[in-house]
């Protein structure tokens, strides 16, 4: 696979000149780039990784809202400490670090993808890219606004015309914004023109990038329902019109090149033995899946090889469906009133004298969530479905009826765990049996919201999207979740509703950054402030 490093926007390509004869040469500023300089198509690829590591890892999904979300647990509070931060909102030593870091990748994701806009705007031959580039810039600045908030969006990257004090878009403006460019990205996807010449998500496949930029559409679109529900109603049939994703095959995920050093960056934590042994499938998410005899328990989940060696080992654990148990969250292993020995049900400890852990029977994610080349999942047609299914419910006009639109999702959810590895595959047979025997619950509005969501749910932790889990629960409400109360927690006792900005923008653009906080509720940047659209 060919990559190529960052370019950086300004202080590139310096020349030193020692004569006079080139009078042209001499008059062209050296420190700009031009297109001749490099190959543009390039930012394609280095924004999509970006992104990657955006939505993924350290910066958030690992260490804050999976665990917020209880789709995983950790007794963290030594060893790999920073899982304290997911598990009971408690701070460890880097955690201004990790909280800036969703900000800081998600603008340079945006930054590649937008120098794509600007080098190939003007010329019509090359619309696909333009498109391509201007979804991706909007998946990283939707990332970044539900994240944090208000952010900077029409003087973002505007670097170069001496603005190096942008001021804060409200995040209503923003998407607003975001949703008109992806309708203009998804007309000008025309296959007729000048082809992709690089592309880590579709290989260049133009009809299902429009899929992308209106099954996006969908998503942004839906976050409007508690805010202005006939606007989110306008979009999410207008996304549906323009064409969503329609099977599995249209799903939006990249996979890893390991040798070359770009690995899945959750992928990439939970094989380090010490964040491995921290992190443990929750309570909440096993139970949820074990009350309906889910078929994807066994696929997930694991108990480790007895013992804290085997805990720390990459070894296959036991997968027998019966033996899978979820951990609590919100316990420690410090020998207090919140020892994990003290929590109810606690199955005891595993191994032999010596080389015992006090957590070795509990369920931790199978080898496949351990593969660095495996999948990284950005918006899967199981999602697209559910949020089709929740805006039937709402009487909205998307095709078929919300039964229809939940199983499919439902479907698509354990179809596409194939696409972590062959040990997370469900046969076909079993996903048809479940989905018949657990068709969505019509009885009345809030039963199909509730039993939708709650799928949405599980269905994107699974795919580690623990991020839109978080999202998705904080605009819906589901599944239902009782917040840790631990000693010392960032957040008043409450499921944190979004991530600091970076230290940074209050020292080097605090005008702009103090008028970003009154675009949440209450105007503090606190982890337990709301963003607009979560009400």
């Amino acid at each position: 696979m060919k990559w190529i490093s960052y370019i950086l926007l300004t202080g590139l390509f310096i020349f030193q000149v020692s004569c006079t004869k080139d009078f042209t040469e001499l008059n062209t500023d050296p420190t700009r780039a031009t297109p001749e300089s490099f190959n543009v198509d390039y930012f394609l690829t280095n924004a999509q990784n970006t992104y990657k590591e955006t939505i993924g890892g350290y910066d958030g999904p690992v260490l804050f809202q999976s665990g917020w979300v209880q789709l995983l647990a950790s007794t963290s509070t030594g060893g790999a400490t920073y899982y304290s931060n997911m598990d009971k909102y408690v701070q460890s030593s880097n955690t201004l670090s990790y909280t800036a870091g969703a900000w800081n990748d998600a603008f340079r994701s945006a930054s590649l993808a937008n120098e794509i806009i600007k080098i190939y705007g003007a010329d019509p031959a090359r619309a696909n890219s333009v498109a391509a580039a201007t979804v991706m810039k909007v998946m990283a600045l939707a990332y970044a606004t539900d994240i944090y908030g208000d952010i900077p969006y029409t003087d973002a990257f505007k670097g170069a015309e001496g603005v190096n004090a942008p001021k804060y878009d409200k995040q209503e403006d923003v998407l607003k914004g975001l949703l008109a460019e992806l309708e203009t990205a998804s007309k000008l996807f025309d296959a007729s023109k000048q082809a992709l010449s690089v592309d880590l998500i579709y290989n260049k496949d133009i009809a299902k990038w429009k899929k992308l930029a209106n099954s996006v559409m969908l998503r942004i679109a839906m976050r409007f329902t508690k805010r202005d529900a006939a606007f989110a109603k306008a979009w999410a049939e207008k996304a549906y019109a323009g064409g969503v994703f329609s099977s599995i095959a249209d799903d939006a995920f990249m996979k890893s090149d390991q040798a070359n050093g770009y690995t899945n960056p959750n992928n990439r934590a939970y094989d380090i033995p010490a964040d491995l042994y921290e992190t443990r499938w929750s309570k909440t998410l096993i139970d949820f899946l074990k009350a309906t005899n889910d078929p994807r328990v066994s696929a997930i989940a694991e108990i480790p090889i007895a013992g804290f060696a085997g805990n720390n080992s990459l070894s296959a654990g036991d997968n027998t469906y019966s033996k899978q148990l979820g951990m609590p969250n919100g316990w420690d292993m410090n020998g207090g009133a919140t020892d994990i020995s003290k929590a109810p049900g606690y199955p005891g400890p595993s191994g032999a004298p010596g080389d015992v852990t006090p957590i070795g029977n509990y369920s931790r994610p199978r080898g496949h969530y351990r593969d660095r080349n495996g999948a990284l999942f950005m918006i899967t047609y199981a999602e697209t479905e559910f949020l089709l299914a929740e805006a039937a419910v709402r009487g909205w006009s998307v095709g078929a009826n919300a039964a229809t639109h939940y199983a499919n999702g439902l479907k698509a959810g354990m179809a596409t765990m194939a696409n972590l590895g062959s040990t997370a595959a469900i046969p076909v047979a079993d996903i048809d049996a479940y989905a018949t025997a657990h068709p969505l619950d019509v009885s009345s509005t809030n039963a199909s919201l509730k039993m939708i969501n709650e799928q949405f749910w599980a269905t994107t932790g699974i795919l580690m999207n623990g991020s839109e889990a978080w999202s998705n629960w904080r605009r819906t409400g589901y599944p239902v979740l009782t917040p840790v109360v631990f000693t010392g927690n960032f957040s008043g006792g409450q499921i944190p509703r979004r991530q600091l900005y970076p230290t940074s923008e209050g020292s080097l653009n605090g005008t702009n950054y103090n008028a970003g906080l009154q675009g949440l509720t209450p105007a503090a940047d606190s982890w337990s402030s709301r963003v607009w659209w979560d009400q």
